[in-house]
């Protein structure tokens, strides 16, 4: 069931409002969850809060909604400072994790919910409800209970009900959490081509990596209560801006050695050997290697960016024994004893355990920080911004 194409000229949906975010500080009781946040979202565009478990992002969330209290620094829309604004005064429709759909209501009472707490006709109401009933694909359904729906059709029935009342903001609380897999992939692009053709701006709390990266115009990774990092999905995948940020995007593989940086190039010590390796052309802009960084490093990739054997001058080629192997469907994982540490390498084709290979990560893949204590896996230091990549 696919969403309904949206005529602009017809459309009742308002053109989305721009956020800022200033110092912003949120908690519960004494304890801070949120501290010095500052972000900027511009009318239209789609923001992913992306983070572990109890990092802040669904706090943020319910303090752009008003659900939670500021204790200091400001929320404004469209210019208006919100920051103690009830709820239902902000212009913003939130979307709940549970959905939380009444059910002794069909999907059009459902529907009007919002359009009836706002006084609006029954005229006016039942002809939003067969508007929004359209646009999410559920026109031939708005006289069935909600419980004789599926999950996917009440995770429309709630988006529904969200746009109904034209709100210029959409708050999403980890809408699709609750489908099936299939049905998850599905609706990230649903929603994601609904949101870009009404020009609604939209924020997602999700601790998926991949949804937020397939829905969301830029990423914003909390830590801890603060943001480790911002920016489009390339952005935070390709150039993580600390070890926390790499390991969350999935760059899961560690090495230890000794980096030299120099001007056109960079020497990598590990287990006594020395790779020299190219440092980015200005193709790679906003990559820099200062001298004060050589030294101790962490070296992290990804699982997917290395490969076995095709070593080649722009490559780190490294030899290593076969531990272990996994099938995922497309490719082969498998689990290389590299010197001391043991790192992941996807490979189309089954090596046998016990094989020595060599394995080669091309120098843009990698990232490099500086080496520090046991904090560096915690990612205690997520708000340092010395991070170098190759």
């Amino acid at each position: 069931m696919n969403l309904a194409p949206v005529d602009y000229e017809s459309s009742s949906s308002t053109l989305g409002a721009e956020i800022k975010l200033r110092n912003l500080r949120v908690g519960y009781a004494e304890q801070d969850v949120l501290s010095n946040i500052d972000l900027d979202v511009k009318a239209g565009e789609f923001i992913a809060l992306l983070g572990a478990s109890g990092c802040g992002k669904t706090t943020l969330l319910r303090a752009l909604a008003g659900f939670v209290p500021v204790r200091g620094g400001s929320i404004s829309v469209d210019g208006q400072d919100m920051s103690h604004t009830t709820p239902e005064n902000r212009g913003m429709a939130m979307m709940f994790q549970s959905y939380a759909l009444w059910p002794h209501m069909n999907v059009a009472q459902n529907i009007g919910y919002g359009l009836r707490l706002r006084k609006k006709s029954k005229a006016q109401v039942a002809s939003r409800v067969q508007e929004m009933a359209a646009l999410v694909g559920l026109g031939d359904l708005i006289h069935r209970k909600i419980g004789a729906l599926s999950g996917g059709q009440r995770q429309r029935v709630a988006l529904a009900r969200a746009l109904a009342i034209d709100p210029p903001v959409l708050l999403l609380d980890e809408p699709l959490s609750n489908l099936d897999a299939g049905i998850r992939a599905n609706m990230r692009h649903e929603i994601r081509s609904l949101q870009q053709r009404l020009g609604l701006t939209t924020v997602l709390v999700t601790h998926d990596r991949e949804e937020a990266m397939s829905m969301a115009d830029r990423v914003v990774i909390l830590n801890q209560g603060r943001i480790a990092q911002v920016g489009t999905p390339e952005d935070v995948f390709h150039t993580p801006a600390n070890p926390y940020v790499a390991r969350f995007m999935g760059a899961g593989n560690t090495l230890h050695g000794v980096a030299e940086i120099g001007p056109s190039s960079i020497d990598l010590t590990l287990d006594g050997e020395t790779h020299r390796l190219p440092v980015p052309g200005q193709d790679r802009s906003g990559v820099h290697f200062p001298e004060s960084q050589s030294g101790p490093v962490e070296i992290l990739f990804h699982s997917d960016a290395a490969r076995l054997g095709g070593a080649s001058d722009d490559c780190l080629s490294l030899p290593g024994t076969v531990l272990q192997h996994s099938y995922l469907g497309s490719v082969y994982r498998h689990e290389i004893q590299v010197g001391e540490a043991r790192i992941m390498v996807d490979n189309p084709h089954k090596m046998p355990i016990g094989v020595v290979v060599d394995v080669s990560v091309p120098a843009t893949a990698l990232s490099l920080f500086p080496a520090k204590s046991q904090t560096a896996v915690t990612g205690h230091e997520a708000a340092t911004p010395a991070a170098q990549h190759l």
